[in-house]
């Protein structure tokens, strides 16, 4: 008998079929002629399991979805069991891999340890939202909608992620379900430490691989995460100074951050956006510094350097100086630049542009021009992040798939309403990439669609450690993985040269 979570296409109305496939993915422009052979809308762990093993019993493969927020809708994959982790929140292990029962919440703070563990569709908004009380907060993601499974798979570029680091350094540990059905606890300290073959006669395959991919695999993970153990740190205040200038200083303004990136404060993000403001008609450049400190008076000596005349270059329209703000604030700023799935349509692609030392200020600019200057509608955007210093620290700051990465990531989201439009709004984003990446030296597995474009995505020895536990913890490819061109990817991975 096939349990009340799971939804069978073939027993199952359509109309009722197609909502739970589609009712969960952000972007409007979807895939339609990929159709699950089943939904399995999980609860618990117990969820999970009984649809990683009817996709076993059927010769299905197994899809994940967390907070649906990939462009590409990863999730949505032909003839596999889509596991709908949305409602996930009932039972999970403790911080010692311990069985906890129901509680009185889904997720829960430790007060001795400064660890939260929550399940994977809880987005960056709601987690904040339950630490603020205890004067806490986790560098999840900017916009307040999504998801941290894939958020966390993929790496995380979240708050002050040029100086904090990523946001998958923070994971203390995971709770999954393997691909045969298998219910792990994976930590740190499992690095080093081997897992009993599952006849109990030696050691098998390393749970530290497992971990180790978990931070930086993102859908090529060869499991399902049904929970997160998350270090968190202190809550500040947040401050931000904006600079709003006319597209003509596009130029001179990346510049301006560019040189000031490697030495500003450590606690302040940077970002350049080239966007719409509210009743433009012409789209302008938005220099955004973003500082978490105790008290205004330390914010005002970390924003003041980027401020002074002889810093910033002439012409704002706007000017605003250390202007008290909060995570809400910006989660709603966010939240009104990334218009909903009811709808809108999205693309979007990314770069980590190569750099160049003394001459990135000039080179830079010159090659993501083109990219803020052209925007095809009012809703679109195009964002450089600054990376630096993180991107410089020596060697590996956690041992992690996630391994690529620049001084300057760099990305383009056209968005728009109606489907008419899909072409020009895909071309823009296709040809701007396509001028873009000879400067390039890899990608960002969140804002990547591999239907279109396989860059590099790790360095070689992270790929081919990233392809090896892969076959190991999946050898049946029965997690669906990335989702490439005629999704063929398989358990090797993307076909790429580093892959």
């Amino acid at each position: 008998m096939t349990p009340s979570c799971i939804l069978l296409r073939e027993s199952t109305d359509a109309a009722t079929f197609e909502a739970a496939v589609w009712g969960g993915v952000f972007n409007l422009r979807r895939d339609t002629s990929r159709v699950p052979a089943a939904v399995c809308r999980a609860r618990t762990t117990a969820d999970v399991v009984a649809g990683v093993e009817l996709a076993r019993a059927r010769g299905w493969r197994v899809s994940i979805r967390s907070g649906g927020h990939s462009w590409a809708a990863w999730s949505v994959r032909q003839d596999a069991v889509l596991l709908d982790l949305g409602q996930l929140h009932v039972d999970h292990h403790d911080t010692t891999g311990n069985i906890k029962g129901p509680g009185p919440g889904w997720i829960d703070y430790d007060e001795a340890t400064g660890i939260v563990s929550c399940p994977p569709a809880t987005t960056g908004q709601t987690l904040n939202g339950v630490l603020a009380a205890k004067g806490r907060m986790f560098a999840g993601g900017h916009c307040p909608d999504v998801g941290l499974g894939g958020f966390l798979l993929q790496g995380g570029m979240g708050w002050n992620c040029k100086n904090w680091g990523w946001a998958c350094e923070a994971v203390a540990a995971i709770d999954a379900v393997t691909a045969d059905g298998e219910v792990v606890h994976c930590c740190e300290s499992d690095m080093d430490m081997d897992i009993m073959d599952s006849d109990g006669t030696g050691p098998g395959t390393k749970a530290g691989d497992l971990f180790w991919a978990a931070r930086g695999a993102g859908p090529g993970f060869p499991a399902v995460v049904t929970r997160f153990h998350l270090r968190t740190r202190p809550l500040l205040q947040l401050f931000h100074s904006v600079y709003v200038y006319p597209l003509a200083a596009f130029r001179a303004v990346l510049a301006w951050a560019i040189e000031a990136a490697p030495t500003a404060d450590p606690d302040t993000e940077m970002v350049c956006v080239s966007s719409y403001s509210p009743g433009a008609t012409v789209p302008t450049v938005l220099a955004h510094f973003t500082t978490f400190k105790p008290s205004l008076a330390a914010a005002k000596r970390a924003l003041s350097p980027l401020d002074g005349h002889a810093a910033r270059p002439p012409g704002a329209t706007v000017a605003v100086f250390c202007q008290p703000t909060s995570l809400a604030a910006q989660y709603a700023d966010q939240a009104a630049a990334n218009p909903g799935p009811a709808t809108h349509r999205y693309c979007s692609d990314n770069a980590y542009i190569r750099a160049g030392d003394d001459d990135d200020r000039t080179v830079v600019p010159a090659i993501l021009e083109r990219a803020f200057t052209t925007l095809p509608s009012r809703q679109s955007c195009a964002l450089w992040f600054s990376m630096n210093p993180t991107s410089r620290r020596p060697g590996r700051a956690c041992d992690a798939a996630l391994s690529m990465q620049s001084d300057h990531y760099f990305a383009l989201y056209a968005v728009w309403e109606h489907e008419r439009d899909d072409a020009a709004h895909v071309g823009w984003v296709h040809d701007t990439l396509r001028a873009v990446e000879p400067h390039a030296v890899g990608s960002y597995l969140g804002d990547a669609d591999f239907r279109h474009r396989t860059p590099k995505f790790w360095t070689d020895e992270c790929a081919a450690r990233l392809r090896d536990v892969r076959r190991a913890w999946d050898p049946d490819g029965r997690v669906c993985g990335f989702l490439g061109q005629g999704d063929r990817s398989g358990v090797d991975g993307l076909p790429v040269a580093n892959n």
